[in-house]
């Protein structure tokens, strides 16, 4: 399938997912919007959870590339700054909140991959750090994420409140500095 093409059907699927929620997401739909026959989408994804699925990981719209500022801290800081806009800013906040918290309710929607290959991205901020000798080897770089993620997941998506300037700066200084 022409790249362009596929990126078109992930962006009809991830904007109905947005839309309709995952119940309302159908293969039927993503056809329809995206100008392809539902036995092409068949052909290339059996179900809409893999459907779903290959769109979180491979969708421009939720693109990732790892910050590369130099510093841990400035990484983290870019990273952290990085999720809110993610979380905050149309069209990916709906996409990853509707998305990904379908992935909690629907376990034939495995969201391990999208987690598993930003994570792996994610990871090279930790080995330039300890290549630097800004961190110790022994450093657990998932925990790292976890914790800021979760600091931002919390305050934007479950409080509704917006993450103050500064907000990125004051977790990273929490979290390596202490509090």
């Amino acid at each position: 399938m022409a790249p362009r093409k596929q990126q078109e059907i992930f962006d009809a699927t991830l904007r109905l997912v947005a839309e309709k929620g995952y119940d309302g997401l159908t293969v039927e739909g993503v056809a329809e919007r995206s100008g392809v026959n539902k036995t092409t989408i068949y052909r290339w994804w059996p179900s809409k959870a893999a459907l779903l699925g290959a769109a979180l990981v491979e969708a421009d719209v939720l693109g990732f590339d790892p910050p590369d500022t130099g510093s841990l801290r400035g990484d983290l800081v870019a990273l952290v700054e990085g999720m809110i806009r993610l979380l905050t800013e149309e069209p990916s906040a709906d996409i990853a909140v509707a998305a990904l918290g379908a992935a909690v309710r629907h376990p034939e929607l495995d969201a391990r991959r999208f987690f598993a290959d930003r994570f792996a991205r994610e990871r090279e901020i930790f080995d330039r750090a300890v290549a630097r000798g800004e961190l110790a080897a022994s450093a657990d770089p998932m925990l790292v994420v976890d914790l800021l993620a979760g600091a931002v997941w919390l305050r934007v998506v479950f409080r509704g409140l917006p993450a103050p300037d500064g907000f990125a700066d004051a977790a990273v200084s929490a979290l390596l500095d202490g509090v």
